[in-house]
């Protein structure tokens, strides 16, 4: 199976609080760039999870809606920017116990990308994330374990 893990497009700078930072329109371009990607390559998603960030929340309805599959999205506290990746990583893990998935989606943040990438794949090294960039893990539940297979970025000039 695989689990795609993506940081949100850019953000503004400022806001009242760091949950409510909007992406701004290079933000959003970069996010269409990587939905028109993931739609160019015929791939979808059992389940799209997005953090409750107002950032996050844009990107995952993005790509949802370029993909044709808004009703897949999940908001998943766990992935804010803070979150705990060896939380999420067992979360996952009970999840695809009970479940069958093909692909999985995570929009979230730095550090938690990298954090996630590293222990889904067992101390591979945390990869820095452009924003919108996507990593494509392919994933073994029965071992826990995954490979790293891509890290795609955006194209998009300023």
């Amino acid at each position: 199976m695989q689990i795609f893990i993506m940081r949100h497009g850019q953000a503004q700078g400022y806001a009242s609080s760091d949950e409510q930072r909007a992406l701004t329109e290079h933000g959003q371009i970069e996010v269409e760039k990587m939905a028109a990607y993931l739609h160019c390559h015929e791939i979808t998603f059992d389940v799209i999870f997005q953090s409750p960030f107002i950032r996050a929340l844009q990107t995952a309805d993005i790509v949802a809606t370029k993909l044709g599959q808004k009703d897949k999205v999940k908001t998943l506290t766990l992935i804010t920017p803070e979150g705990d990746a060896k939380g999420v990583h067992d979360y996952i893990d009970g999840l695809l116990a009970e479940n069958t998935y093909d692909n999985i989606l995570l929009v979230c943040h730095m550090p938690i990308v990298s954090y996630l990438v590293e222990s889904l794949t067992a101390g591979a090294a945390s990869p820095i994330f452009q924003t919108a960039s996507i990593a494509q893990i392919e994933y073994n539940p029965e071992t826990s374990l995954g490979e790293l297979l891509t890290l795609n970025a955006p194209m998009v000039s300023h």
